[in-house]
């Protein structure tokens, strides 16, 4: 229940706080995210296209836990998982307060459960996340940033969504580890360090058992 209620409050404190405290918004912050979202990126912070990207990298590696997360629940966890590709945390946090705990899956793996549980998926998505991280750091104007998020909503309230996904990737991690057989490894620590942590799980994790489907045999004629 306090897990519940830790989860619910800090939404309403990250929603209250994205469109109450944070500093307001630019005039120009449509015709930015569109340059963004179309790749015109001329005269852009490589630490803002970077971010901007990696908040599209996040939602995928939460998909590959929470898709099997949802089978278990009494509420679906796509409708979270697709609306987290734009909303980023925002609609992962109602996810979170309203999930039972769930270590266990059943059944089999459908097309898209296999997809997202290849460690080939893993090496993709943490290529991508790592062409980005080098990209920010060795291009990025680290002062320009600081001023941006200080002054642009859309920069500071993605950049703090950004480091919220990163605090909350540990709250699927326990279970889906159970699910794979890792129960109370010392290893959930390592795979909990922001992001990179995240993306060693997904390319070292072990498949997920499923039940074989049961054999008919013929009936003697």
């Amino acid at each position: 229940m306090l897990r519940k209620l830790g989860f619910g409050l800090l939404w309403v404190g990250f929603v209250s706080y994205a469109f109450l405290l944070a500093p307001p918004q630019q005039p120009d912050t449509f015709t930015l995210i569109q340059n963004l979202s179309t790749g015109q990126w001329d005269g852009i912070n490589p630490i803002i296209i970077a971010l901007f990207n990696l908040m599209g990298i996040w939602p995928m590696i939460f998909a590959c836990l929470l898709f099997f997360d949802g089978r278990g629940q009494k509420l679906p966890a796509w409708p979270f998982a697709s609306l987290s590709f734009g909303v980023g945390a925002f609609s992962l946090l109602p996810y979170l307060a309203l999930r039972q705990p769930n270590p266990e899956f059943t059944g089999e793996k459908d097309n898209l459960l296999k997809l997202l549980d290849s460690r080939w998926t893993g090496l993709a998505i943490g290529s991508a996340a790592i062409a980005l991280l080098a990209f920010a750091f060795l291009g990025g104007d680290w002062a320009n940033f600081i001023g941006q998020w200080q002054t642009s909503r859309f920069i500071h309230v993605m950049s703090l969504d950004f480091c919220l996904l990163c605090g909350l990737f540990p709250a699927l991690l326990g279970d889906d580890m159970a699910r794979r057989g890792w129960q109370n490894s010392p290893l959930f620590w390592l795979f909990c360090f922001p992001l990179l942590g995240a993306i060693a799980y997904l390319i070292a994790r072990p498949p997920l058992p499923t039940e074989e489907a049961p054999q008919t045999t013929p009936n003697p004629v």
